[in-house]
Order: C-alpha cells, then structure tokens, then sequence
C-alpha cells in the first residue's frame, strides 16, 4: 500500500468515526436523564449497540466500497439515524413512505451513508429543520436528506462529491462526507444524486435496487 493512500485511508478514518462517536456520547447523555424501567432505555440501548456495531466496522474495515449484504429495512433505518440525530438537539423529522421493500445492503454502510447525510445537511441549514426520508424509486428506494438551507449553485453540484471539495472554507468539515457516501451508493449498485438550489435547500438522494 503506498503512503499517499495511506494518507487517504486515515483522513477517511478520522472523518469517519465522528458521526459514531458522537451518537454514542448523545446517547449516553441521554441515557441518564431516563429513569430505569422506562421504555426509553431499551430504545436508546438498541442504538447504542447499532452505533458501537458503526464504529467497529469502521475502523476494522475503512475501505468503504466493503459491503456485507442482507435484508435491510429502509424505513427503520431512516427513523434510527432521525432518531440518533436528534439526541443530539438536532431538529431532525422522518418521512417514511408506508409499504417499503426491503433493499440488499449493508445495514452498517447505508447507516454511515445516511448520517453523513444527515451532518452535512445540518451544518448547511444552521437552525432549519432537516429531513430524513425514504420512498419507493422506480424498481428500488431511495433514502433521502433534505433541509432548507443555503443551497448549493448548479454549477458548483458535481464537484461537491470530489474527495477533500468544500463550497465554503469558513464552514466546519472536511470535505470527505459526500464522497463517502457515494462510493457507498456505488458499492451497493445505486447512485447518489443533489436538487438544490442557491437559498432554496438542497435534497441529496441516494437511491439503491431492491435487490
């Protein structure tokens, strides 16, 4: 391996980790603030255990085009990553379409996709509300992000994905989360696509084949 992939492959590590480690330390704030016995805690244990599953994958595995399939409900995990998200005080909303086929995936990897997502959209839309959604596209499912932030020029939409490509400087990031998810997109046979423009939001779409 050499050391400029290296390089590569420990940017995408650090950047990678944050969303799991986050979710762990929202949770357990969280956490304490329930009383035992309540129907909180077992919730909140479930995705403990689905962000600690995240975090080992990812280091043990940083190569984010590895895919381990089975049955994924894309529903649940659109509520999970909402519900994640807004343990941390984030103002996160589900759109779920009823009746969704469940899609081959990664359950680790779609989740890492989607909070990637989900953290981008909630550093562009400063107090907005962001959505997570998922719906029927065609023969498959997309999952979805949407917010009414700043948006994104027409011009500037496919370079977004390039590796290290940030918009805006001032903003926090690192200008790996999108690339991220659409090599995940990709791994999984789908594609990763934005309609955005400038101050009416943007909705980031990563639709995948139902199986």
């Amino acid at each position: 391996m050499s050391e400029p992939l290296d390089r590569d492959r420990l940017a995408v590590l650090v950047h990678e980790v944050r969303s799991p480690v986050a979710a762990l330390a929202a949770i357990a704030d969280t956490f304490v603030d329930v009383g035992p016995g309540t129907p909180d805690r077992p919730e909140l244990a479930r995705l403990a255990l689905a962000a600690c599953r995240g975090l080992e994958r990812i280091v043990v595995d940083v190569v984010t085009a590895s895919v381990r399939r089975e049955p994924v409900d894309p529903g649940e995990l659109a509520q999970d990553v909402a519900a994640t998200a807004s343990l941390g005080g984030a103002r996160v909303e589900v759109a779920i379409e009823p009746g969704l086929p469940l899609v081959s995936g990664d359950p680790v990897r779609l989740r890492q996709a989607l909070s990637n997502l989900v953290t981008n959209a909630l550093v562009h839309s400063g107090s907005s509300e962001v959505v997570v959604g998922a719906r029927s596209d065609g023969d498959g499912v997309a999952l979805y992000v949407s917010d009414s932030g700043i948006g994104i020029p027409e011009a500037q939409q496919e370079r977004i994905f390039d590796p290290g490509e940030r918009l805006d400087p001032e903003r926090p990031g690192s200008g790996l989360g999108l690339a991220v998810v659409r090599a995940i997109a990709e791994a999984h046979g789908g594609c990763l696509g934005v309609r955005s423009a400038p101050d009416e939001g943007a909705t980031f779409t990563l639709a995948l084949p139902r199986g």
